[in-house]
């Protein structure tokens, strides 16, 4: 396999890839997942800024799991921070959270009702490529780029077909 093989290849994995992460991020996932992007990095070093989150609801949390909360709109981000303490005000269950990267923890109290869910695993970085492909530029690029490759794939395998034609044509 050629090196500007190797590199098409890689490349359209990726492309694949981007966009695959950009349909997920966007449609309902069943089984009440979430995909969400990190956009600030008070839980590094464990979740690093423009990571992709899954996240899943559960039944309940405790200290040390790291969840996400608030609202998620156009306008509002959730936050995704962990665990630092339970308490119970007036019967109802409120979590104390506290980002990895911060001195101290939040300053409000999460009730279970904001709770989106617990982060299942991370993708670092990712968060990037799929902020990047809803723009409209990286939207276009997803589209355009791999469509510019197959066809200069396919000019090359026509241009290929036809000297080997002029090739036997000299032949006989």
């Amino acid at each position: 396999m050629k090196p500007w093989q190797v590199i098409y290849y890689v490349f359209l994995g990726l492309v694949i890839a981007i966009a695959l992460l950009l349909v997920v991020s966007v449609l309902p996932v069943t089984g009440n997942y979430k995909i969400l992007a990190v956009q600030s990095g008070s839980m590094t070093p464990a979740i690093k800024m423009g990571s992709v989150v899954v996240v899943k609801p559960q039944e309940d949390y405790k200290i040390g799991d790291v969840i996400t909360f608030g609202k998620s709109s156009k306008t509002q981000t959730p936050t995704t921070h962990r665990i630092y303490d339970i308490k119970v005000n007036v019967g109802e269950v409120v979590y104390i959270t506290k980002g990895d990267a911060n001195n101290a923890p939040d300053s409000k109290e999460i009730s279970q009702k904001e709770v989106i869910g617990k982060v299942i695993f991370n993708v670092p970085y990712a968060g990037y490529l799929v902020a990047g492909a809803r723009t409209k530029l990286g939207f276009a690029l997803i589209i355009i780029i791999p469509a510019l490759a197959i066809i200069i794939d396919e000019v090359f395998k026509i241009v290929k077909e036809v000297k080997g034609k002029k090739d036997e044509k000299q032949k006989a």
